[in-house]
């Protein structure tokens, strides 16, 4: 399997991080693809630069390189992931303006039947970014914000991380067992007063 894992600017990149040591560990060949923000943003909140991202055995392109393999239709992969997805790139996605690296593969993703998933960080969602998320839904993206669940009772933020991205594993088809899995229950409690 070949996937294509792009950061863009928001706040987030723990899950970027994370994702791309899930795959890694499961042998799936990851290209990363890093906005100019999105690789500022991931210094300052992982500490990570684009050669962290490399030393973990992906293969990274910056986003000002349009002459990437990604940016063509005749590069073959399994899906494009932009976690974390900022509002400027959303706004791309559903408009069709690729300028740079992470909207021309998002683009090309999508004008080719592909798997494109976004997961947007903002909060509150204006007008404007609801209508992109629709816009972008009807183009074929799948619309996944990392929010927490707490159903399963989670002890940590990796665990509340662990479990964002193995939802986001189960919509790419990898097995992981990694999102809490609800059992149901016999009866639901009652709840007094």
């Amino acid at each position: 399997m070949r996937l294509i894992i792009a950061s863009t600017g928001a706040t987030g990149q723990v899950y970027f991080v994370h994702l791309l040591r899930v795959l890694i560990e499961r042998d799936i060949e990851v290209h990363a693809v890093l906005s100019s923000w999105g690789e500022r943003v991931l210094l300052h909140e992982t500490k990570k630069t684009f050669r962290d991202i490399e030393a973990m055995g992906v293969v990274v392109y910056r986003g000002e390189n349009l002459l990437a393999r990604p940016a063509s239709g005749s590069f073959r992969h399994d899906g494009m992931v932009i976690l974390p997805c900022s509002m400027k790139t959303l706004a791309g996605v559903a408009g069709g303006y690729a300028d740079n690296l992470v909207l021309r593969a998002a683009d090309v993703a999508l004008k080719e039947g592909k798997r494109l998933i976004l997961c947007p960080r903002e909060t509150p969602l204006g007008v404007v970014h609801l209508e992109n998320l629709l816009r972008a839904a009807r183009l074929g993206a799948a619309v996944m914000p990392p929010m927490a669940a707490f159903y399963g009772h989670p002890r940590s933020i990796d665990e509340m991380v662990d479990h964002f991205i193995g939802r986001l594993l189960d919509r790419l088809g990898i097995e992981n067992d990694l999102a809490y899995r609800w059992e149901g229950e016999e009866e639901p409690p009652m709840v007094e007063g």
